[in-house]
């Protein structure tokens, strides 16, 4: 059924025809309008057989659902930002002992300095922690892709992490497709658990392991992963034949087999990239783009075949690791090792800052001139940079970052008039 709603609203019914029996609930903006909207499924009755537990915070959320998992039953939780910091120990237990626990992340950055708004940084903190992690690029592959992330999960035994972008897809209306309950039961057959307490057949989940048998464990952790790669594009082509639509998979290419500039990127950026895309080949360039859909596991051989035969790739990243730059374009080389083709990062949208389609273009234009550094922030106040970085130099006690920054910006905008 089409409707006209808030992406998380849209999710919520998601997981709600999925039929989660247990659901813990902290919140957190920008994903807070998700359980609440699934707290309100099951206060009408609408979501049957589910316990909506309210907990005091985002470690005893995720707590709560590997507690439920590792008893039977299907578990679901939702966080953002500080919240995957809070429960980032859980996190890496959920991951390690294999719980099948889906879990929604409206991503957002991490301060310091605070901020609520939009970038990639909270999962890149936890990308290595055993979880899959899949990227929505708009509401409709958001809603989706939860309907897949049950069936996956629990398939492998293996968390996994839902990332779609705080406000600009949590919060927005778009047009989804909600589909109806005997879709999704055709589709997500009963949890049937592949490791479960049970009175009847005692075991230790969680049991201590010493070095003559972690290596072991954590290698089955990677071929789980390794697994995911295969199921992934299975269980979307599963998809579509109960559907009728494509979503999900590994990645979606662009205008890809003939580019010779790829630009890669993780989540709804992609929209504004195809843009771009659409309006340089009007001009004459030969420009394509990959969406990724999972980053982890990360399609090294699938991505490699799209991006061997570009002449460079422009990887677009909401997040950075400092004194490194781009943790999506280091796994982006790796695709092609073997490849002399440069790949350039651009860091764009920290903070939830606007990455506009006139700002691509320029930088992929720079691309294909040669004219672009390795690390490039897009949109980036070097004025206001060079102030700061001025300060720090003449003045021990320069003060706090972030408010001479601040500063900086408002007597910059007021020179500007603006």
């Amino acid at each position: 059924m089409l409707k006209q709603m808030e992406g998380s609203l849209g999710v919520a019914q998601a997981i709600a025809l999925c039929r989660p029996e247990v659901v813990c609930a902290y919140p957190i903006t920008p994903q807070t309008h998700i359980v609440e909207g699934i707290g309100a499924l099951v206060k009408t009755g609408e979501l049957e057989n589910c316990e909506f537990i309210n907990v005091e915070s985002e470690f005893a959320a995720l707590s709560v659902a590997i507690g439920a998992s590792a008893a039977g039953a299907r578990a679901y939780t939702a966080t953002a930002s500080q919240g995957i910091l809070y429960m980032a120990e859980a996190i890496y237990n959920a991951g390690g002992l294999g719980l099948p626990i889906v879990m929604t992340v409206g991503n957002r950055a991490i301060g310091a300095p605070i901020n609520i708004w939009n970038d990639h940084t909270d999962a890149m903190s936890v990308k290595d922690a055993g979880w899959i992690q899949l990227f929505a690029e708009n509401n409709q592959e958001a809603l989706d892709l939860h309907i897949q992330a049950f069936r996956l999960a629990e398939e492998l035994s293996c968390p996994v992490m839902v990332c779609m972008d705080g406000f600009i897809l949590t919060h927005a209306y778009e047009r989804v497709d909600i589909p109806t309950q005997a879709e999704v039961d055709a589709f997500l057959p009963p949890y049937e658990p592949v490791q479960v307490l049970d009175p009847a057949d005692p075991y230790s989940i969680g049991a201590m392991v010493g070095p003559e048998a972690f290596t072991e464990v954590r290698y089955l952790a990677h071929d789980k992963q390794l697994q995911a790669l295969k199921r992934i594009p299975e269980i979307a082509d599963v998809f579509k034949d109960v559907f009728g639509r494509e979503s999900g998979g590994l990645l979606h290419p662009y205008h890809a087999d003939d580019a010779e500039t790829l630009v890669v990127a993780l989540g709804s950026v992609n929209g504004t990239i195809k843009d771009a895309v659409d309006t340089m080949r009007e001009e004459g360039h030969a420009v394509g783009s990959v969406s990724l859909c999972s980053f982890r596991p990360f399609p090294l051989a699938e991505l490699g075949d799209v991006l061997r035969h570009a002449a460079r790739v422009v990887v677009v990243e909401k997040s950075l690791a400092p004194g490194l730059g781009g943790v999506v374009a280091s796994n982006v080389r790796m695709s092609l090792r073997d490849s002399p083709t440069p790949v350039y990062t651009v860091i764009a949208g920290l903070g939830g800052r606007p990455i506009t389609k006139a700002g691509l273009e320029r930088v992929i234009k720079d691309a294909i001139a040669d004219d672009l550094p390795d690390v490039h922030f897009l949109d980036l106040e070097t004025d206001v940079i060079a102030r700061e970085l001025e300060r720090s130099r003449d003045t021990r006690r320069s003060g706090p970052t972030a408010e001479n920054i601040l500063k900086d910006l408002a007597s910059v905008a007021g020179n500007r008039g603006e």
